[in-house]
Formats: structure tokens, sequence, C-alpha cells
């Protein structure tokens, strides 16, 4: 188990991935820790990222989420949520790495702006047997005050991480 330092650390080091260059004023980060064999760690992580790394397989994991399109502009992709209650968010992908990516909103009915995340899979630090899914964003609010702005981005993440250990609980269990 982390201490509060360290996990305050842990969290500020990967919002510092996620911060653009205008400086928003809010971050959310939230993380979800997985058991795996520490001995199948790479092939356990590839596994889960396949599963749940797609750049539309949000729409598999996530409770909120009825649909998930993609397309492009350019050489630009972009994902369109369709919520499940009919909101829809536009988002466009900024840069993929193995294990990672990052993305911004384009368009969208959350009380937010210059918003900036990221979603990320990798190992424990402190935890052999343990991999992280770890979403953070920066942000400003918009339309709501800082705080409810802040709670709907912490709601999102905590409900969308909180599936995916729910699922890999599911299919352990098999």
């Amino acid at each position: 188990m982390k201490t509060p330092a360290r996990l305050l650390a842990a969290l500020a080091a990967a919002l510092a991935v996620a911060v653009p260059a205008y400086a928003a004023s809010l971050a959310v980060g939230k993380k979800a820790e997985i058991k795996v064999d520490a001995k199948k760690m790479n092939e356990e992580r590839a596994s889960l990222w396949k599963q749940f790394g797609g750049w539309c397989s949000i729409k598999d994991w996530h409770p909120a989420i009825a649909n998930c399109e993609e397309s492009k502009e350019g050489d630009v992709q972009f994902r369109t949520l369709t919520l499940k209650d009919g909101g829809k968010i536009k988002e466009k992908l900024t840069e993929q790495k193995e294990f990672v990516y990052k993305y911004m909103i384009v368009e969208s009915p959350l009380p937010v702006k210059n918003y900036e995340a990221q979603f990320a899979l990798t190992p424990d630090d402190d935890d052999e047997d343990e991999i992280n899914f770890a979403w953070s964003a920066v942000f400003d609010a918009e339309g709501k005050p800082d705080k409810e702005a802040r709670a709907t981005i912490d709601g999102i993440f905590k409900s969308g991480l909180e599936n995916i250990k729910a699922i890999v609980a599911k299919g352990a269990a098999k």
C-alpha cells in the first residue's frame, strides 16, 4: 500500500504528463489497481490493454457510454461518444504510444473547457503483482463552479475505472 505522500507524488507525476501549455486550473486523476501474475506481467499488461485500451474500447467498459464512433479529419483521429442520456462528446486523439493515449475534448455538454487527458496502463511502482489503469485530466471549469466541474470529471473517471475492475474480477472468477 502506498503512503499518502507516495500516492500524491505518483498522481502529480501522472498529471504532469497531461498538463497542457496553457496550464489549466483544475486537475483530476484516478487509478484502478489490478492484480496480475508477476511472472506474466508483460503478457497480462498486453491482454488488458487489448481489452480496455483501444481508442473506442471505452464503449465496452464505461457504464455511461452507449456508443463510440471513430472518424478521421485528415491525419487526425477523433471519437464521438454517445452517452446513455443522449449527450455527445467529441474527442481528438493527440498522442498514442504503447499502453497510453492522450486526448482532448473538442465538443461536449460537460462543464469543462481546455480539457486534456491521458489514459494509461502501467506496472505498479511498489507491487510486483499489480498493474494500474491511470486516468488523469487537466481542464478549466465552464458554466459551473470549479468544485462541480471537478466532481463531474472525478465521477466519470471513478465509474469507468470501477467498472474495469469489476469486468476483470468477473473474468478471473470464470
